[in-house]
């Protein structure tokens, strides 16, 4: 139970850590939260934990298709900013991000990558 309380506390830190950088500087804040902190980290949990490399390499692999299809939501979210309330908009990008990850999904399928679980 120890552990996983570190696990949390660690995460939350990082998590909260990059939220307020990003209050003071843009650029820097949304430079550390594209990094691919949140995947390093759990990729250290599986490994701390004894997980198969096998496990962590489809990790790393499978979060990289992931990442592709979300990457829209990060252009169209700033312009529906201008038009809409931020709600609206984060549901607006967040529906079109789910639907390029379906359409994602049934193109890497024609090539052999099965991406839904």
């Amino acid at each position: 139970m120890g552990w996983l309380i570190t696990k949390y506390l660690i995460t939350a830190t990082v998590i909260v850590a990059a939220s307020e950088l990003a209050k003071r500087n843009d650029k820097l804040g949304a430079l550390i939260v594209a990094l691919p902190t949140v995947t390093i980290l759990a990729m250290i949990w599986l490994y701390v934990e004894k997980q198969p490399s096998e496990k962590i390499a489809n990790h790393a692999w499978y979060t990289f298709w992931y990442v592709l299809p979300t990457l829209p939501m990060f252009l169209l979210f700033p312009i529906l900013m201008q038009r809409y309330s931020f709600w609206l908009s984060l549901l607006i990008s967040s529906l079109i991000t789910v639907i390029c990850f379906w359409l994602f999904s049934l193109l890497l399928k024609l090539f052999g990558i099965d991406l839904l679980p």
